[in-house]
């Protein structure tokens, strides 16, 4: 109906006050995870974009963003891909289902071996229980992540997100169960971890190891000390640059080595600390993994009244798909602006296909044979915008609108 055409410009004023409808602003749900491979329960926080109840029919399906230290970046994830993923037409990244995994023992469960204490900071008593990284990553594989696609309406996608201890997990996901997740984003990780033992062994995987259709994302905090430099730093060997040595020494290896395939940049962030690097790096994270998403159309495409604009969404949705592992269809309300903007300009052809196409990809959908029906109308075509109407009226009883526009025509009939 018109007024989807419309209502796509106050889209954060509608997310908003679906919101606050009960006076309360509501992102996500707690959930509770009981491991056995852990012995232990487990927090989750779950965020499912528009809202969602476990248990109910799933009618559209999401990718999933697994994020560490879930309590700390809950909330700036889901809102960062809440906006890039809601602006009909610039859609940087898809929909996601968010799920952050809080902390019981960060020390034991994101660090990939067991050390004494390596760090003024780190205690005796704090190092006792590291190296239990390989269970935590067994806990996401084999418990959490059946849990969340049992309960909630998952696409095949995922991705994992981890600073420092977490970004150090990302790391070893990526380089000895590279499968488990699509895509992969360590911030500021701590390579230095175990007298750098386990940057080496990581960086001979790198070399050797294939990761076709696998992405990577490393964001870079200054670390440094005054008056020390992203050139200098390379060939010191004071305690205190170690942390940054070792990541660009990561960083440098999977330059180079190309040939292993996998999609990987690297950002350096001089004006941001280990503490405020993973906001910026987060969204820079999601604008290179999904640099194929946005749909980049011209003032010329959306006012061409032949078929190529048709023929362009439909090859960037395919190219979507084979990006994303499984089938991707263009949104529904995008896919109705654009036929009313082509019926507006009176591109009779152009807008049949984006109707049509809307009705084939929705069937599910009354408004997809509303606007069927305001295309028939508007061509003269009586008998089919009828039938349109009553199909809108099958699914949804209560459309007034539509009511009133059948009334009409059988009346004229």
């Amino acid at each position: 109906m018109k007024q989807l055409l419309f209502s796509l410009l106050f889209i954060g004023f509608t997310f908003l006050a679906k919101a606050q409808s009960d006076n309360k602003i509501t992102i996500g749900t707690i959930e509770t995870v009981h491991s056995k491979i852990l012995n232990e329960d487990r927090k989750i926080w779950i965020y499912v974009p528009g809202g969602y109840t476990k248990g109910t029919e799933k009618t559209e399906h999401y990718p999933v963003l697994y994020l560490l230290d879930g309590d700390a970046h809950f909330t700036s994830v889901v809102g960062m891909t809440e906006q890039l993923s809601t602006m009909n037409g610039n859609t940087i990244c898809p929909k996601m289902i968010v799920v952050g995994i809080l902390n019981t023992d960060r020390a034991r469960d994101l660090t990939p071996t067991h050390i004494e204490s390596d760090l003024p900071m780190m205690t005796n008593e704090a190092s006792k229980t590291t190296g239990g990284n390989e269970n935590f990553i067994a806990f996401i594989q084999k418990e959490l992540m059946p849990y969340v696609e049992k309960n909630y309406p998952t696409a095949p996608y995922k991705m994992l997100i981890g600073h420092s201890f977490g970004g150090l997990t990302a790391i070893n996901t990526l380089a000895n169960h590279t499968n488990l997740f699509n895509s992969y984003v360590s911030i500021d990780p701590s390579m230095w971890w175990d007298k750098q033992k386990f940057l080496e062994q990581s960086k001979k995987i790198f070399v050797e190891k294939k990761f076709k259709n696998t992405s990577l994302f490393l964001g870079i905090a200054n670390t440094m000390e005054a008056g020390m430099d992203t050139l200098r730093v390379k060939k010191d060997t004071t305690q205190s640059t170690r942390h940054i040595r070792a990541i660009f020494d990561l960083a440098n290896t999977l330059k180079k080595n190309k040939q292993n395939q996998l999609n990987f940049e690297y950002k350096y962030y001089d004006k941001d600390s280990h503490g405020s690097v993973p906001f910026i790096a987060e969204y820079d994270a999601l604008r290179f993994i999904f640099d194929f998403y946005k749909l980049d159309l011209t003032y010329s495409d959306l006012f061409d009244n032949g078929m190529s604009l048709p023929t362009k969404v439909e090859k960037h949705y395919q190219n979507v798909s084979e990006k994303m592992g499984y089938k991707i269809l263009p949104p529904e309300s995008y896919i109705n602006m654009l036929g009313y903007m082509a019926l507006g300009r009176k591109s009779l052809a152009q807008a049949e296909y984006f109707f049509k196409l809307n009705v084939k990809n929705y069937p599910q959908s009354a408004n997809v044979y509303d606007s069927m029906g305001d295309y028939y109308k508007e061509t003269g075509d009586k008998t089919n915008a009828i039938s349109n109407y009553k199909k809108t009226l099958l699914i949804n009883k209560e459309n007034t609108e539509t009511k009133q526009k059948l009334a009409e025509l059988e009346k004229e009939k």
